[in-house]
């Protein structure tokens, strides 16, 4: 077993979504002996800038340009970690999938991945809350932060093993949603009965 961390990314390839945020720090990754999947399409730059870096470094880069449903799924089963440095993601569900899968997301605190990814800090951890790793400026060096974080902790096994525990228990199904807005009514009601 390859003790060496592998990064996903299964995205829209324009900048909406932070690509070149990865591409950015794809010498890092290397550096660190990190390995990167990429499947996704768009951005003729972005596309060209990725394979680029797949020549550069074919020991530590592989991408996939195109969609395919079925390998989406392995991508995201099979990797260790999935980037998802978002500019702005209204909801976002690849970050779901991905802990349902076991893989813990790094995402920037923006919209539906602040909703949906608690970040790992020793307090997450303690209280079993931890399910990735999340960065507020839309920057190389922001994201590089989370990665070096999330790097840390991938080499103590137990705490790891933890995040990816709490990533696969969480329920965002509608049922969840609706006893949630249920309780939220509920309490509405309460305090206008007290007002």
């Amino acid at each position: 077993e390859s003790s060496r961390p592998l990064f996903a990314v299964i995205s829209r390839l324009v900048e909406q979504k932070g690509i070149d945020l990865i591409l950015d720090i794809v010498p890092e990754l290397v550096s660190r002996d990190a390995q990167l999947v990429i499947l996704g399409s768009g951005d003729p730059l972005i596309e060209a800038a990725i394979g680029k870096a797949c020549a550069e470094w074919p020991q530590h880069i592989a991408a996939f340009l195109g969609y395919d449903e079925a390998l989406a799924h392995h991508i995201e089963a099979g990797a260790d970690i999935f980037l998802m440095p978002s500019r702005f993601e209204p909801c976002g569900l690849n970050q779901i999938y991905s802990q349902r899968y076991g893989t813990i997301p790094i995402v920037r605190h923006t919209g539906g991945l602040a909703d949906t990814v608690k970040d790992t800090t020793p307090e997450s951890l303690e209280d079993k809350t931890a399910t990735g790793f999340s960065f507020t400026a839309p920057t190389a060096t922001a994201l590089l932060g989370a990665v070096t974080r999330a790097l840390h902790y991938y080499q103590d096994s137990e705490a790891w093993q933890q995040i990816i525990a709490n990533g696969m228990k969480q329920d965002f199904s509608w049922k969840r949603s609706a006893e949630q807005y249920l309780d939220l009514f509920e309490e509405v009601l309460a305090t206008r009965k007290h007002a």
